[in-house]
Formats: C-alpha cells, structure tokens, sequence
C-alpha cells in the first residue's frame, strides 16, 4: 500500500548466496576480521550522514531506494537503515567489537534527523537542506505544510523503532537523543491507535476517539456498491504486516522500558485482530476496515474482500500475543480461521489474495484493472495468489496450546553450530572481494535499458552479517 507520494511499497527477496565454498571450517577470527571489513566498507564509502539505501552500483555512483537517490539521501523502509543499523548491532553483540556498535550509533543518529514532529518516519530522509524544507523533521525548525506524515507502511516506522530502542539498551540508554526520539516514537504511536486498537497506514495527526466507535466487523450489503475514498491510508489497515510489525515491536519496547502503557497498547491491538475476524462463513480477515468495520476498498486492484495474505499474518499475531500473556483469548479465533483457510485453498494448493465477501469466490482482476473472477488476465505487479502456509500455522497453533504457561516466554535459543552454518559462513567470507565488498549481479532503475548492473546490496550486507554473527556465537 502507499500512504503518501514520497514512497512506495515493495515486496523484499532475499538473494541466495553464492555456491557454498566447500572448504577448511572458518574461525571466529575469520568471521569477525570479513565482518570488519565489510562494515567499513559500508561506513566509510557507501554511508550518507551514517544511513543507507538499498543498492549501489559497483562503483557507488549510482545508488537507489525503491527509487533512483542521490549521495544526501537514506531509506528507512527495509532493507534501509535500520536494517543494516539492526545487523551492526548483531555483530557487536557476537563480537564485543565497539566499531560495529558506533557504526550502528552513526545509522541511529541518522534516524533521529529523519524523525518527523508526527513521531515517526516516512520512507527516506533527505540531508540536502533544499529538500529537508519540504520535509517536518524534528531536529529542523517546523514549518506549516511542511510533509509531516508517519507511515507505518512496509515495516517503515516500526523498523526504526525497533533498531532504535535495540541500540538505546546496548547504549545503556546513555545517548540522550537517541533514547528520546525512541520514546518520542512510541507515545505518538500509542497516541495514533483507534479507540478499537487499529492503525491507519499512516497519519499526521491523532484520531479524534468520538468519531470511531468500537464495534465488531460486519459484512455490507453490497460492497460492489461501496463508495471508493481516496484517502484510504487513514482507514483501519491490516495490509504488508502492518498489525504484526506494530504488536511484535510494542511488545518488545514494553520489555525494554519495562512499561506498561506500551504492553496495553500492544494488547489494545490484539483485541482489535479478535474485533475485526469477519462473522461466518467466512471467519477470516480483511485488508483494510472503515470506521463501520466494514471491509473496504483501498487501490483500484485491492477490493473489500477477506485476505487469504493477511489473515495467516493475522494467525502468527494472535499466537505472539499468546506467548507474551498466556491469555487464551487470543487463541479463541484461531480454529475457525484455519478450518476456513482450508477450504478455501485454490487447486493447486496456494490462496486467492482476496476472497468475495458472502460468496467467497477467489476475486481477480483484468489488466485493465477490472473485477473479474477469472485468474487468465492478471496485472504482474501484484500476487493475486499467495503461499498457503496454513498446515505450518496449524502445527504452531497445536504445539503452542500444549506448552505450559511458564515456558511460553522462553528466551531465543542460542545459534548452534551446524555443517550448514559453518558452510554459509564460508561462502560469505569466500565471496567478499578485497575492497570488503559484496558484489553481484543486478538491476538498478537508474540505469534503465541497460542489460544486468555490478552491484552492491544492503540486503546481501544485513544477511552475510547475520550469517557471520550467528556463526560467531554458535562457535563461542
């Protein structure tokens, strides 16, 4: 979905490794020396004012976000920032090297200077002055009119929350700026949440709670009928994870800051998901809700209909909440949901994206954008079927239900060592060129007509990290 022009949304792939290097077993000196070495590599050459985008070309004279960027410009949307901010982080907790953890600290100011009076971020922040006066950042001097947009769109905002509160506790909460634009972030997001626990996609302003009652979703009589509006980002949005992003955030700055306005903001959202599960047959969930808790419409290709994308998103949810409060409420909607998505699974085994209400035929569309229930004239840019991970879901849900509730909130298991790890780590090492690059093969739009670019991504950066620092710690 997109909230506003100054971004767009994408869907992310992560790029396989090269072929495994079949070779001696890397070393904990090793990992961290090629970690090292790619880290400064990014901070040294790739870095504006300590942020990122999402690739360069080999030569780092072309770079780019989800669109064409200039050397004064950084992405927040992942694999931006905060992305790779969260990777240096991970290195300096496997390695106790402080490099990585002020790398991360130079990608954390970098988020401050992007933070918007709205309290959160949109999807880049611009350092050239010309551009900034367009733009309500914080640490500028506010101007009426000025872009002042949160979007909670594509992990945008929650991904910088969430890297800025991680670095906040390794900092000791120390760094003033940083803890207080984490802080900042949180309240106003807390303060953005519907009376009924939801979200809109994005906002400048905090909802006035008179005009959104608390209700349960209903289906319309007719939603073909249904008025389109085109400010459809400040409806109650489900869509790209965004619920899931906001309670796995929250829940993990209530840990944090130990606070519990930030939890009940997190359970808030919880008790929206069980408000909004649609009524039988069709028990599942929507996209996007109206203040009725009418399922509506948002871009021309997303109609009111049941989600088979969102509602497994929905499923994981319900069940983190669970862990986190060993409440059995939030498992209650859960059967009826995935006896649903059953049925509703296409032939050849994956779900429709969206399902008609009443009728629930899988719903399509032509290219010329028009409402068709026939899947042979589809635009491309858009997954009108999507995985059916409804079977893995169930077996989570089943073993969830038989853990006692002491164990519920067992901390994350620490790496183990593996053939395969150590193989990964390997080929992440192999692979990094002498400059501390890791360069491959791909596309950028500035460079349109051209066949395939050298180029260097952020997304191959954060995973190799993550491989290297998971291998650190399963060796230690």
């Amino acid at each position: 979905m997109r909230t506003v022009p100054f971004g767009s949304a994408i869907l992310l792939f992560v790029c396989p490794l090269t072929a495994l290097v079949f070779a001696a077993e890397p070393t904990v000196e090793s990992a961290s020396a090629a970690a090292r070495k790619a880290a400064e590599f990014f901070r040294t050459k790739v870095a504006a004012e300590g942020g990122y985008l999402w690739r360069y070309s080999e030569d780092l004279s072309l770079r780019e976000g989800e669109t064409p960027a200039d050397a004064q410009t950084i992405w927040v949307q992942p694999p931006g920032t905060p992305a790779v901010g969260t990777a240096l982080l991970k290195m300096f907790d496997a390695t106790g090297d402080a490099f990585f953890l002020q790398a991360a600290r130079d990608a954390a100011n970098a988020l401050v200077r992007g933070q918007l009076h709205s309290g959160g971020w949109t999807y880049k922040v611009f350092f050239d002055p010309d551009k900034r006066k367009d733009v309500a950042y914080r640490s500028d001097k506010q101007r009426s009119r000025a872009f002042n947009v949160t979007t909670l769109d594509d992990n945008t905002t929650q991904s910088a929350v969430r890297f800025l509160m991680r670095i906040d506790k390794a900092l000791e909460f120390k760094d003033e700026k940083i803890h207080e634009a984490a802080l900042f972030a949180l309240q106003s997001l807390l303060k953005a949440q519907f009376p009924n626990g939801a979200w809109p996609q994005g906002f400048d302003q905090f909802p006035d709670a008179e005009k959104f009652p608390v209700v349960k979703a209903n289906i319309p009589e007719d939603w073909r009928k249904q008025e389109r509006i085109k400010a459809y980002w400040n409806y109650y949005t489900l869509n790209d994870g965004l619920m899931y992003d906001m309670i796995d955030m929250l829940l993990e700055g209530a840990r944090i800051y130990d606070d519990k306005k930030i939890l009940e903001g997190a359970l808030k959202a919880g008790d929206f998901l069980i408000l909004a599960q649609l009524p039988d047959p069709q028990p599942a969930w929507a996209q996007q809700y109206n203040a009725q808790m009418h399922p509506v419409w948002a871009r021309k290709f997303e109609p009111p209909a049941v989600s088979g994308s969102e509602s497994q998103g929905v499923l994981r949810a319900l069940m983190l909440l669970y862990k986190e409060t060993a409440n059995a409420k939030y498992l209650e909607p859960i059967p009826r949901a995935l006896d649903y998505l059953k049925r509703s699974r296409l032939s050849d085994g994956r779900l429709a994206r969206f399902y008609e209400l009443k009728t629930n035929k899988p719903l399509y569309f032509t290219k010329d954008y028009a409402v068709t229930y026939s899947d042979e004239d589809m635009p491309t840019h858009y997954s009108f079927k999507v995985p059916c991970n409804i079977d893995e879901i169930g077996r989570e849900f089943e073993e969830l239900k038989k853990l006692p509730p002491e164990k519920l909130k067992a901390p994350p298991a620490r790496p183990k060592m593996s053939d395969s790890l150590a193989a990964e780590a390997q080929a992440v090492i192999a692979a990094l060129d002498k400059d501390g690059r890791w360069v491959e093969e791909g596309k950028l739009k500035s460079a349109r007509g051209a066949g395939p670019q050298r180029v260097i991504e952020c997304k191959t950066f954060v995973r190799n990290l993550d491989v290297l620092s998971r291998f650190i710690l399963a060796k230690k």
